[in-house]
């Protein structure tokens, strides 16, 4: 990325950062009510606060713990439940169903269900953060397989190779990128679901802080905790991209840019198509020549002799 598009991008949140200073310092009370708001130097004063204090880690380690057992789960689990829904018809026909009856079904709704299951809190909200992740990379997979060519598949197979060679040289390469769309949209869903989770049921962790902050009418803090929580999930939704570009580097890159072929760039500035090809073939007899075959004999296509005596009548 070059400094400029970073540049920009400093640019748009500190304006935002202003905008915000600006409507809370002012007390703004319009259609939408400012004057409770806290600024944005209250917000940071609390922040540097909290980060001298242990508690603040330790509340970030256990959600960055609960996120990361969570969505390794789900990306484990729904990869390979979705190949084998996209490959063979009796594990479609056999869990399909189920999935899809579950699938409409929100995460944060199941924390009566994971209170009631699991011993302890803990393993209720990894249980949840699982399923909110679960499903996007399910139905990614399921889709990403399904869209492959099967010519590929059949190229391997005439070579002599087994279902396993598919499998692992086809099928999950030719679907990384519709896979890890599902990976990138998973973490973002994790993230929402187990700051709910701690909020309702967790006894540590960011979502849990917050709550408590807002109980006891601590805005900064509210604000600090969902600061936290932006950043995070920027920060492990970065981390996803990143990987599946990685794996995935032999796509043809957006900001890949070489040198333009001088025929195209003569057509880009003449504005004009490309050049149509030639009626007549380059090995073809020039116009008027006989075209023979052995022994002099005329070939299919060639012009008919004309003798001086039928020149002559068709004069007349």
């Amino acid at each position: 990325m070059t400094a400029g598009r970073w540049a920009l991008r400093a640019a748009s949140l500190g304006a935002a950062l202003l905008v915000w200073q600006g409507l809370t310092s002012l007390d703004v009370n319009l259609w939408l009510r400012f004057e409770q708001f806290p600024t944005v130097d209250e917000v940071a004063s609390t922040f540097w606060q909290r980060a001298r204090e242990g508690a603040y880690w330790q509340d970030l380690g256990f959600s960055l713990r609960r996120i990361v057992s969570g969505f390794a789960l789900a990306a484990v689990l729904g990869i390979a439940v979705g190949t084998a829904i996209a490959r063979s018809r009796i594990a479609e026909d056999l869990i399909g169903p189920l999935l899809e009856v579950l699938r409409p079904i929100p995460a944060i709704a199941l924390v009566p269900v994971a209170i009631l299951l699991f011993p302890s809190n803990e393993q209720g909200i990894v249980f949840i953060t699982f399923a909110a992740a679960f499903f996007p990379v399910l139905v990614s997979t399921r889709h990403a397989v399904r869209a492959l060519t099967p010519v590929w598949e059949e190229a391997v197979l005439t070579m002599g190779g087994g279902r396993g060679r598919v499998l692992f040289s086809v099928v999950l390469p030719g679907a990384l990128p519709g896979i890890f769309g599902g990976l990138s949209v998973g973490i973002g869903v994790s993230w929402i679901c187990v700051i709910s989770a701690e909020m309702i049921s967790g006894e540590y962790g960011v979502g849990y802080r917050t709550w408590q902050d807002y109980t006891v009418v601590d805005y900064p803090g509210v604000f600090v905790g969902m600061v936290t929580i932006g950043a995070l999930g920027w920060l492990t939704s970065t981390a996803v991209e990143r990987a599946g570009r990685r794996l995935t580097r032999w796509l043809p890159s957006r900001d890949a840019s070489g040198p333009v072929p001088s025929s195209a760039a003569a057509r880009t500035r003449t504005g004009r198509g490309p050049r149509r090809p030639s009626r007549t073939p380059d090995h073809a007899p020039p116009a008027g020549a006989a075209v023979t075959g052995p022994a002099g004999a005329a070939g299919p296509g060639s012009a008919p002799e004309t003798s001086p005596e039928r020149t002559r009548e068709v004069t007349r």
